[in-house]
């Protein structure tokens, strides 16, 4: 009977263990404001919000939202940055993206001194779009961008691809060790 009695306690609590990590999930911070050297799990910008992030660790992903803007400075990110239809995303100053910067049918974009394990797309956006002295382990993708996009001084383990920008893209001095096509065949 005692045998029994433990095995019941033993088993009901292998059960609460199995239902609690089952119901746990990261915690998503939605960021309206000024957020410093802090660790987070994901963060969203709403729509018409602002954000700014100075030293902090994301351990998952960022969402820029409709009309948002986003100024990530000496960050870590451990999934993605993805924006769509964002106002402006701007992250610098020895930011580090363990997966990609994905900004599409948004404004500008302006991505400088950054390293990025992944890619970096820039797709449908309509203002002004910077690339600069980045280091990037993926591919660096320009396409159908309206607001002109600059890119310089980028060492690309992938591919550097640019198609059906208007204007056509300004580069130099970028180092690629797959292929340069299309638009960006000569930086």
């Amino acid at each position: 009977m005692k045998n029994i009695f433990l095995f019941g306690i033993v088993g009901l609590s292998l059960a609460g263990a199995v239902f609690c990590s089952s119901v746990a999930k990261a915690e998503e911070t939605i960021c309206d404001g000024d957020l410093g050297a802090v660790t987070l799990d994901n963060v969203k910008v709403p729509s018409d919000k602002s954000c700014n992030l100075n030293g902090t660790t994301v351990k998952g992903n960022i969402k820029v939202e409709s009309n948002a803007k986003l100024k990530a400075s000496d960050v870590k990110v451990n999934g993605n940055i993805q924006a769509e239809n964002a106002e402006n995303v701007t992250v610098e100053n020895n930011s580090s993206i363990e997966g990609s910067i994905q900004i599409k049918q948004s404004k500008g974009a302006n991505i400088t001194r950054t390293r990025i394990k992944q890619d970096l797309q820039f797709e449908k956006n309509t203002n002004q779009l910077v690339a600069n002295d980045n280091s990037i382990t993926g591919n660096l993708q320009a396409f159908q961008n309206t607001g002109g996009v600059e890119i310089r001084r980028n060492r690309v383990n992938g591919n550097l691809q640019c198609k059906e920008n208007v204007p056509s893209p300004v580069g130099e001095e970028n180092r690629v060790r797959g292929n340069k096509e299309d638009q960006c065949s000569s930086f």
